[in-house]
């Protein structure tokens, strides 16, 4: 049985009222916050959470929950992946939570949990999304404006953002067709010397299903800071969206 067939087995048995624990297969993290009494013990190949997260905790444990809900900060906003679960990370616990049908309380517990389990790998990126995807120009996240490390931990918030998208539109595939650039990748696709790209920030997106316009306009609500799409130069073949400080959106095109 595969470990998301697991998770979902014993998801549907909690729900049943069968509790029991399971020995964690990755280190559980200490939180500040209380835990939330009687909660069965899930355990996941990527993270494990060690109780429930509320306002007011923070640490590990809070900025792991804060890259799942990411893409969930409100319209033109985007939340801080600092380990603070301030009234940012309350309102994104709260948009993610209504978005799959689950209490929302804006506190963090094993219904919230068990749902982001489901959506992620073992090597932590969401299900509909890779790291392959994120990145065509090398194999080890190198030679961009960051780290490697930053480079890569900064795609996987990207995916997560993609993912809140995806599920707002419908659970419709996503196409990527691009994603982190090393200088010299940058360089050699023309790309601008500032590019959010070299950063791990940044995606560019197929036309798939929906077209570029319905993913620009979707974008401004999950935590993309910059959208490049039709109308804007040398963006008519695609949809650009990307994190990072600033806020620039332009797609003339598309109303935007």
């Amino acid at each position: 049985m595969s470990s998301r067939s697991a998770r979902a087995l014993l998801s549907v048995l909690t729900g049943a009222g069968l509790m029991f624990a399971v020995p964690a297969a990755t280190p559980a993290f200490a939180s500040s916050a209380p835990v939330a009494a009687a909660e069965a013990t899930v355990t996941d190949g990527c993270y494990t959470w060690s109780g429930a997260l509320s306002e007011g905790a923070s640490g590990e444990a809070v900025r792991q929950l804060q890259i799942r809900v990411a893409g969930y900060p409100g319209s033109g906003s985007q939340l801080a992946i600092d380990g603070q679960f301030g009234p940012g990370t309350k309102a994104a616990v709260q948009r993610f939570q209504s978005a799959y049908g689950l209490s929302a309380d804006g506190v963090a517990g094993a219904a919230t949990f068990n749902k982001i389990y489901e959506l992620q790998d073992d090597d932590c990126s969401p299900v509909n999304f890779t790291y392959g995807e994120l990145n065509n120009c090398n194999s080890d996240w190198s030679g961009g404006k960051v780290s490697a490390a930053t480079a890569r931990a900064n795609a996987l918030v990207t995916m997560w953002k993609l993912q809140a998208m995806r599920h707002a539109m419908g659970d419709k595939p996503i196409t990527v067709n691009g994603g982190f650039r090393s200088v010299a990748c940058n360089s050699s696709v023309g790309g601008a010397a500032n590019s959010r790209h070299m950063y791990g920030h940044a995606a560019d997106l197929g036309a798939g299903s929906q077209g570029f316009c319905a993913l620009a306009q979707a974008a401004r609500n999950h935590g993309f800071t910059e959208i490049l799409g039709p109308g804007y130069p040398g963006h008519d073949d695609h949809t650009h969206v990307a994190g990072g400080d600033g806020r620039f959106w332009s797609a003339p095109s598309c109303g935007i």
